[in-house]
């Protein structure tokens, strides 16, 4: 039986292998929308794996439970062939991968050939699970079998969330009209930054070209409102570029900055820099301004020093990163094109960038403070940030470097408060500087040392912070309540076809009616046009609730939902229920794939039997 677990381990070992270079590293499967099936059949393998692992590991299958181990083997090697064949309509195997593909096939027949008599004399016995162990071949067994379920887990998420609408479905994109609309060509579009530069130009009716190293990940994420390139080699001499935004770069705070990785951060932003001016020197009509990214490290570890736009660099890595991206951008001048470096600090948002990672422990009662907890922190609402990026591409006066920071910094631990009061939780925890470096070698610093950072130029040249202290950044990410607007009605959008959802909708026009709420109930297919500047069409519209709050903002789904029920007094206890994390999280992929599918399709069959209700006004609650 060693032998059999031998083997066993070793299939374990190869398709861990498989697992991670290749499905992870190489081709980073759980991104890709086109995976989803793939997804699927990985996920229901690993379980599988998961399951025969633990149970060989510690239990032999006597009688029926042979048979039962028997169909689990069977299944898997179905799974397989699917996977084989799907792989092979949807992606380009490498080399390396069809190999081991091969590899683990003969291994596995190998193991199913050794494992048969054993196998066969357990069919013999009576039906029972026998406890046995292998010692450390089953202590071995229980940890791959703990790592399949684990990874199993990640790719069958992945999975549901890719058969979800797409982004842009879901997160709906405003695309405005303008006279002469402009040109921008975005890197690092899909990016927590970039995808706000992308929304906040098309939305003043400018076009958008974004730079993806997928180009079915920026299609998910903005569909047919930008033109998404792979490459800038698809972009002929002659198109039309009027500034580039650029923001592409490798995450700084992902894995500790060793030799390797500190080239591969390198390598992420000046490659792409470069690769901006020789498409600058190529196009018959060089674009007029190229904003590029920095960051306020550039001024490395400064203690209470207060850093300007005129302080020398520092002399540590996050210095020397940054110098050398802004030395690729300067080289556009030559051609004279107008370049802005902006040097940011930490961008805060809760869609995306440090702050979620931050306010996590904050909410779960474990915020803590580190180091000495006196370093500065020079940071940015995200509204001002995507506002001082137009701001450069706007005003020709703008060149050189510019802090992308608020006038205000503060030191950690006075973020650190004002972050947990925000939220209403304790500040009571600890990390020592000395774990960290531990831990993180050089990248600690970022959090271990600071910048006080302070945005001269941009203040020189006319720009003014909506969000200039850290109070009042907070207060809008984290509103205690609703936001008013004084003699605004929230509007909501909803399939008239869909008798549950019509007697839905019914019901809380009866309630808002009732209580004088400003609110205004809309059959969305009498008003198609609402939706036009989304880009939105039938299809979208039968399947999802839409929400337009006062301030113009369309939210959908499960959000549009909650936005519905916390207008409503008597429905906010489940607004602020189904808000909580995990609870928004299975909610959200219950209502996409089961709840809107099921009454989108009714609706359909109601409308093409002619049993579709006949159209009345809109639902409008009384004074």
């Amino acid at each position: 039986m060693k032998t059999v677990l031998w083997l066993l381990i070793a299939q374990c070992l190869l398709g861990a292998f498989d697992s991670l270079w290749h499905h992870e590293i190489t081709e980073r499967l759980p991104s890709r929308r086109t995976a989803r099936r793939e997804l699927v059949l990985h996920g229901s393998r690993e379980l599988l794996y998961g399951v025969v692992f633990i149970g060989i590991a510690w239990r032999e299958w006597h009688g029926a439970w042979a048979v039962v181990l028997a169909a689990l083997l069977f299944a898997e090697i179905l799974i397989t062939l699917a996977d084989f064949v799907e792989e092979d309509r949807t992606r380009a195997l490498p080399w390396l991968e069809r190999v081991l593909h091969t590899v683990m096939a003969i291994n596995y027949g190998v193991w199913l050939g050794v494992f048969a008599p054993s196998w066969t004399g357990w069919l013999r016995l009576p039906t029972a699970l026998t406890p046995v162990s292998y010692g450390l071949l089953s202590m071995l067994l229980t940890v791959f079998a703990a790592g399949v379920t684990v990874l199993a887990t990640r790719n069958l998420s992945a999975a549901l969330q890719h058969y979800r609408p797409p982004h842009w479905v879901r997160d709906p994109i405003f695309v405005g009209r303008r006279p002469v609309p402009r040109t921008y060509l975005v890197t690092g579009a899909t990016g927590f930054i970039g995808d706000a530069v992308v929304r906040t130009l098309l939305a003043r009716g400018d076009a958008v070209i974004a730079l993806s190293r997928r180009r079915e990940k920026a299609l998910e994420r903005f569909g047919p409102h930008v033109r998404c390139v792979e490459s800038l080699d698809e972009l002929e001499a002659a198109a039309r570029v009027d500034g580039i935004v650029n923001l592409a770069g490798g995450g700084i705070m992902t894995l500790p900055w060793v030799g390797a990785r500190r080239r591969v951060l390198i390598a992420s932003r000046c490659d792409t820099t470069r690769a901006l001016v020789a498409l600058a020197r190529r196009l018959e009509s060089p674009p007029a301004v190229l904003v590029s990214g920095s960051a306020v490290g550039y001024y490395g570890a400064r203690g209470d020093e207060v850093c300007d736009e005129q302080t020398a660099p520092g002399a540590e890595f996050q210095s020397e990163l940054c110098q050398k991206w802004e030395a690729e951008a300067l080289r556009a001048q030559a051609l004279g094109v107008r370049v802005v470096l902006l040097r940011t600090g930490l961008v805060l948002g809760t869609h995306g960038g440090a702050l979620p990672m931050m306010a996590l422990p904050v909410r779960l009662g474990a915020g803590a403070t580190i180091g000495a907890t006196s370093q500065w922190m020079s940071w940015i609402h995200i509204a001002d940030m995507v506002r001082l990026i137009v701001f450069a591409l706007d005003h020709p006066g703008v060149s050189g470097a510019v802090n992308a920071t608020a006038p205000e910094p503060v030191r950690h631990r006075e973020f650190q408060r004002a972050l947990a009061a925000r939220l209403g939780r304790p500040l009571w925890l600890w990390v020592p500087a000395a774990l960290l470096r531990l831990t993180l070698g050089e990248m600690a610093r970022i959090f271990t040392h600071g910048q006080r950072v302070v945005p001269r130029r941009a203040g020189e040249r006319g720009f003014l912070f909506r969000y200039a202290t850290l109070d009042a950044a907070l207060a809008v990410l984290y509103p205690s309540g609703r936001l008013q607007v004084a003699g605004s009605t929230s509007r909501v959008y909803y399939n008239g076809d869909c008798p549950v959802c019509n007697a839905e909708m019914t019901h809380y026009a009866g309630i808002a009616s009732a209580d004088s709420l400003p609110i205004r109930f809309i059959d969305s297919t009498s008003e198609p046009e609402a939706f036009v500047r989304y880009g939105l069409r039938a299809e979208h519209l039968d399947g999802r609730l839409y929400h337009r709050d006062p301030r113009g903002h369309l939210t959908s789904g499960l959000d549009a939902l909650l936005e519905v029920w916390t207008e409503l007094p008597r429905y906010r206890w489940l607004a602020r229920s189904l808000s909580l994390p995990l609870l928004h999280a299975a909610a959200s992929v219950t209502y996409d794939l089961l709840v809107a599918p099921t009454l989108a399709w009714n609706a359909r069959r109601r409308r093409a039997l002619g049993l579709t209700r006949k159209k009345g006004p809109a639902l409008v609650p009384g004074p």
